[in-house]
């Protein structure tokens, strides 16, 4: 079962035991993979819908720590609660220590390829090397700090 289907069927299940929370949070979720799918005339596969996934909590992440900047802590708890939704369908994440080992070596390729040592300049080099083999398997924040410390070191 792919993910969208398995999103589809939990929908379903939040309709059948009347769970309005986690009922809105896959609806918008399921809208927000549809309309990309409609704007890039595709039909996204797991990898894809993780990467709404990851960009739906990111926006949760920052309307949070405004809300509660703002002293609106029943509107941060209602975007927490809609995280804790959308974390279910995210696989597992890998550790800080693993992303770091992970980044290093791909530093390393990087720098291979360059024929010189990584400088903090080949950021991009390196960020879209990373992307394409972390997307989906790690905070990309986490990811992006990382790579900053490695090109840095």
């Amino acid at each position: 079962m792919s993910l969208k289907e398995q999103i589809t069927e939990d929908m379903k299940t939040a309709m059948r035991a009347k769970d309005v929370e986690r009922l809105g949070t896959i609806r918008l979720l399921l809208a927000a993979i549809k309309q990309k799918e409609v704007d890039e005339r595709i039909s996204l596969d797991d990898a894809g819908v993780v990467g709404v996934i990851d960009k739906l909590i990111k926006q949760r992440k920052d309307s949070v720590a405004a809300y509660e900047q703002a002293a609106r802590q029943d509107l941060a708890d209602k975007e927490a609660a809609e995280i804790r939704v959308l974390q279910v369908y995210l696989p597992q994440r890998l550790s800080a220590d693993e992303v770091a080992a992970a980044v290093k070596a791909i530093v390393a390729e990087v720098a291979a390829e360059l024929g010189r040592q990584a400088a903090p300049g080949d950021m991009g080099k390196v960020m879209g090397a990373v992307k394409a083999r972390l997307a989906g398997k790690a905070d990309m924040g986490l990811v992006s700090a990382a790579v900053k410390a490695a090109l840095a070191g």
